[in-house]
């Protein structure tokens, strides 16, 4: 192959070459194996194979504290399984600020799960009565144990879907990791050959690799053309409360030294969420100490994924938490969660 060639599986059988001028590699990403765990799509299932399984569990094992293992469990867990999630680091959540992934914990507790955090599991086996036993020990090292599960779910993370491409036959540069290196407009070293979404370095998001896509083309008819802000790409957890969030975590901030503000509201003073009934988790802004600019907007709670969106634009046009503050925000909505915690941060919430 070339870099100006790509051989194609048909359905029908057999392959086809296609000659082309420009190649935009959009491959996706798949499930992150543990080793000495096999996954069957039966009892010890990824992602996919959660979303269909046979019964609804007694006892489910998600083995991973992100995103897909949190959503999936608490899938299940609201109908009726028992959840245990079991996680190599301290915490769940990794990526999102600490305060509100400590927030995240203590409401899925209410919710029934177990944690058992800073835990690995290193086998697993099938019982004669069908469940799978888990060998489980201390990720700092530790005595072992076992936990039985009737369903086991693999969710670790993800990693690029690189291999068997023809990638090194031709050229392209790929880290350790299987991550297509490329520059600030997606090209790679190869110069007919460009790469999007989960292959490449950032968040494994369909809207940040949607983002990329369209950037890349606008690149391809007028270079250098598009762009995507990184800083502006909203993530979202949709369990039930939502997580969602978008900048800088309150950690990364004291990572790099950087002075910062803090401004935190409540569902449970906002009107709307009492009167749903839906209160649970807050706001919480953080913006520059001296110019108010906004590093970062967190939330938890009654559909975050779609109030993060007023904070996004904000990050993207340079606003800061007084721009928010000043705008006017309907009423009674959930909204008004979102203005109140940006008037919190110079002080000066109404209703709490």
């Amino acid at each position: 192959m070339s870099p100006n060639e790509v051989e194609v599986q048909l359905n029908g059988g057999g392959t086809k070459k296609l000659t082309t001028k420009n190649i935009l590699i959009a491959t996706g990403s798949e499930v992150t194996p543990v080793p000495g765990i096999t996954i069957d799509e039966k009892k010890i299932v990824s992602s996919t194979g959660a979303l269909s399984l046979a019964s609804i569990p007694k006892h489910l094992v998600v083995i991973g504290g992100g995103v897909i293992g949190l959503e999936l469990g608490s899938v299940w867990g609201r109908l009726g399984a028992e959840v245990t999630v079991i996680e190599f680091t301290d915490r769940i959540a990794t990526g999102t600020d600490l305060e509100i992934a400590a927030e995240f914990k203590k409401t899925l507790e209410k919710q029934k799960f177990k944690f058992r955090l800073g835990q690995k599991v290193t086998a697993a086996k099938t019982l004669p009565n069908g469940n799978i036993q888990l060998t489980v020990e201390p990720a700092a090292g530790g005595d072992k144990m076992t936990v039985e599960a009737d369903y086991v779910l693999v969710s670790v993370g993800r990693r690029p879907y690189t291999e068997n491409l023809g990638l090194k036959e031709v050229g392209v540069k790929v880290t350790p990791r299987g991550i297509i290196e490329v520059d600030d407009h997606f090209k790679t070293n190869v110069p007919s050959i460009r790469a999007i979404g989960d292959c490449i370095r950032g968040p494994m998001l369909a809207h940040k690799a949607e983002e990329e896509g369209i950037a890349a083309v606008e690149n391809l008819a007028n270079p250098e053309a598009g762009h995507v802000n990184y800083n502006a790409i909203p993530s979202v957890i949709y369990t039930h409360p939502e997580v969602a969030w978008v900048g800088l975590t309150e950690e990364e901030l004291k990572q790099k030294g950087t002075e910062y503000k803090i401004g935190r509201f409540p569902f449970k003073a906002n009107s709307r969420a009492r009167t749903v009934d839906d209160a649970e988790g807050l706001v919480k802004f953080i913006s520059d100490a001296k110019t108010d600019r906004i590093y970062g907007v967190h939330i938890i709670g009654p559909n975050a994924g779609e109030l993060i969106s007023e904070a996004v634009l904000g990050i993207e046009y340079g606003a800061s938490s007084e721009d928010i503050a000043r705008t006017c925000h309907a009423h009674p909505t959930m909204m008004e969660a979102v203005k109140e915690a940006a008037m919190a941060v110079q002080g000066k919430p109404i209703h709490f």
